[in-house]
């Protein structure tokens, strides 16, 4: 079955690789155009390095890049992590359509964040979809879905790359091999179902110390590492990622009421955040006891809008 792989970055690279390794047809790979200052992406470093047709359009509507496309006759389209949008006219290009990777239970979390928000939200299960997509923002019709649990430890980071990554290049092999036999199915999205968040911005990870001690540490382990759950300590914005609960603790929501060699833990309704690893607005990530030594913090300061 003759394949176009279309994605970026680390995803993109590890199913091309995979469809690769198992010696599928890939007549040619697309990715974004490069960047003017950024590195260059891995799909295409991989996709050069093994002498395979490299094609990086503006977009997917021009005549001259839908030609070129309709040249190469595909059968199919998987799609891997992508940025630029794909309308139906290309997307049906493929004698057997297109299909894409998307990291939620569809059509739960709709959107770019997908991974922040359950975890944010305090959800114990989230997943990957492998669907054939439509106009529409990460709709159309289900060809299949994995389940990950969400431990009550568990990060951005740890969800999507000990978890999401490496099912969802299994899961995209195993979608091809379906398409190939025919066997594909295509469910439709209970729309009755459907959320959509979008971007998890800075604006979504300010911390509010009066909240409950589990949504603070939802917020703080659903946006480790991208774009990190921030406070304020004298004026200035301090972003804490690695972290633990700390049940037993009690003071003023925002206070410092424990700093140890190497954390310091503030109270929040009901309990209090253990801080190990932060990152101050004028320096990089640090440990919390190198925190602690810099800025001079002791027991009893307020962080974010509190007062003492």
């Amino acid at each position: 079955m003759r394949i176009i792989v279309n994605g970026q970055q680390a995803f993109g690279k590890a199913c091309l690789e995979a469809m690769l390794e198992r010696g599928d047809d890939v007549v040619a790979v697309y990715c974004a155009p490069d960047k003017e200052g950024r590195p260059v992406d891995p799909i295409k470093e991989f996709a050069l390095a093994k002498g395979l047709k490299l094609i990086q359009p503006p977009n997917y509507k021009d005549k001259a890049v839908l030609d070129q496309m309709r040249a190469l006759k595909p059968e199919l389209m998987v799609m891997a992590y992508m940025i630029i949008f794909v309308p139906e006219e290309a997307r049906n290009v493929p004698t057997k359509g297109s299909i894409c990777f998307h990291p939620s239970l569809l059509p739960k979390h709709r959107g770019p964040s997908s991974i922040n928000w359950p975890i944010m939200g305090g959800a114990t299960k989230t997943g990957l979809t492998i669907f054939w997509p439509d106009d529409g923002l990460d709709e159309g019709d289900i060809l299949l879905q994995k389940e990950v649990d969400i431990s009550p430890d568990d990060t951005l980071g740890t969800i999507y790359f000990d978890k999401i990554f490496p099912l969802g290049v299994k899961a995209v092999i195993e979608a091809v091999d379906l398409v190939k036999a025919g066997k594909a199915p295509r469910i439709k999205q209970d729309e009755t179902k459907a959320t959509y968040e979008s971007w998890c911005k800075n604006e979504h990870a300010e911390i509010d110390w009066l909240k409950p001690m589990a949504e603070v540490y939802n917020l703080i382990r659903g946006t480790n590492p991208q774009p990190g759950a921030w406070t304020r300590h004298g004026g200035k914005e301090i972003k804490i990622f690695d972290c633990a609960k700390a049940p037993g603790a009690k003071g003023k929501p925002g206070e410092v009421i424990e700093v140890t060699g190497d954390s310091f833990t503030v109270a929040a309704k009901g309990g209090g955040i253990r801080v190990m690893r932060v990152k101050p607005t004028d320096d990089k990530k640090i440990a919390a006891a190198d925190f602690i030594a810099k800025s001079g913090l002791k027991k009893g300061a307020m962080l974010g809008g509190a007062k003492a």
